[in-house]
């Protein structure tokens, strides 16, 4: 996930939580870590964690789907302006540097703008499907979503951003919004 540029009172519950919980100290470094080294979307797991916020906690299968749902629109648009994004940290000498860098931030909005996007499709799927089973506390919510992504995804995480992340939780407004 791009860094968020001002917050945010539009936008889904979801997406809410993710801007708020996204601000919490170490969670955008670990979640890009995620990303990078481990393949993690983190679009999805937000998701994840957002569920566990509703004390949902979802199986290997469920996650699959949700990857199998959101996946076509990550790989065509999230991704390409991402790869767009950081090539331009260091752009041809074509253009101007100020004038590379205005267009490398107009491309990080479009990209912030698709992954609002992707996660305003995935409340929408919250809503419509229920997803995973009541789980007795957030905390169990949240280490059964992470063990699920882990195990749909054949690569366990990192122990250190784990507890990063559910560390973070209860900072993060516990929204139970629907």
């Amino acid at each position: 996930m791009s860094a968020p540029q001002a917050p945010s009172t539009s936008g889904s519950p979801f997406w809410r939580f993710s801007l708020h919980f996204y601000r919490q100290p170490k969670v955008a470094e670990t979640c890009i870590a995620l990303q990078e080294e481990a393949g993690v979307d983190v679009n999805l797991l937000l998701f994840l964690l957002w569920q566990a916020t509703r004390k949902r906690a979802l199986t290997a299968v469920e996650v699959a789907e949700l990857e199998r749902r959101v996946g076509a629109w990550r790989d065509m648009t999230v991704i390409p302006l991402r790869s767009l994004r950081r090539a331009l940290k260091a752009p041809p000498p074509l253009v101007a540097g100020a004038a590379a860098e205005l267009f490398r931030t107009r491309i990080k909005a479009v990209e912030l703008e698709a992954e609002r996007l992707q996660q305003e499709a995935m409340y929408e799927l919250a809503g419509a499907t229920p997803w995973g089973q009541a789980a007795p506390s957030l905390a169990d919510a949240a280490r059964g979503n992470i063990a699920a992504y882990e195990a749909m995804g054949g690569k366990a995480f990192p122990k250190p951003a784990i507890e990063t992340l559910l560390a973070a939780l209860p900072a993060s407004g516990r929204t139970t919004e629907e």
